[in-house]
């Protein structure tokens, strides 16, 4: 059950980065604007080609997968999910099924409970805010039950509370035994809440280690050009710029 990049190479986006990802655990991809985070986890969703270099799924090509196939094992949320008709929650939510062809009410009312949207499941997306979009586009993901969850920035538009509940039901989403890999720009949630960090830096995977050495001061100061140290106990650092 694993999920693999190898050697894969896109334009000027990425260069030969190799990298296998594995259930059971939260993977965060981090890096500075430009450095091939969105593209990796495009191509590892199946959305993209990559120019060289291979995509697989349980050691099969993604390419070799028919969309709706792929779409059952892997769920994609990107950065500005947008929904093509104003239509409420519960049935935006509902598309997730389709890659099952059915509407299952149970797995569609468990994802609108785990992302705190039942009172607004009659609302038409259009009068929601930004952080309650995204929370009901990240249901829709979850309400397809993937094997993988792959989503890009999902904590960007969301309150710290939102925050903290998201990350803590993608930790349970994990525990479970499916693969989880996001995209995060905040190196504090990287470090605190993911077990797996990998680096890009100029579309080349600089660092995939555990999030101590990932996101140690000196891979900081050489990817990002900033000094910094990393302060508190494990679970509740923060990062301290000098």
């Amino acid at each position: 059950m694993t999920l693999s990049a190898d050697a894969i190479s896109l334009a000027n986006r990425l260069d030969a980065v190799s990298a296998s990802f594995g259930p059971g655990q939260i993977t965060a991809i981090c890096g500075p604007n430009g450095a091939g985070k969105s593209t990796l986890l495009s191509i590892l969703s199946g959305l993209l080609q990559p120019d060289c270099g291979l995509a697989t799924l349980h050691g099969k090509a993604l390419s070799e997968f028919s969309s709706g196939a792929r779409a059952q094992h892997i769920g994609y949320l990107p950065q500005n999910g947008e929904a093509a008709w104003d239509v409420a929650v519960r049935n935006l939510v509902a598309l997730g099924r389709m890659p099952h062809g059915d509407s299952a009410a149970g797995p569609v009312e468990a994802a609108l409970k785990a992302l705190d949207l039942e009172v607004l499941a009659a609302r038409p997306i259009s009068e929601l805010s930004g952080g309650e979009k995204a929370r009901a586009f990240l249901a829709r993901v979850l309400a397809g039950e993937p094997e993988w969850i792959l989503a890009d920035e999902p904590l960007a538009a969301l309150d710290l509370a939102h925050q903290l509940a998201l990350i803590g039901h993608l930790k349970r989403e994990a525990q479970s035994g499916k693969g989880v890999i996001i995209v995060l720009h905040d190196l504090a949630l990287a470090m605190n809440h993911a077990d797996r960090v990998v680096v890009l830096d100029q579309g080349q995977a600089v660092a995939d280690d555990v999030p101590e050495k990932a996101l140690a001061g000196e891979v900081i100061q050489r990817v990002w050009g900033v000094t910094a140290e990393w302060i508190g106990s494990e679970g509740h650092r923060a990062l301290v710029t000098r």
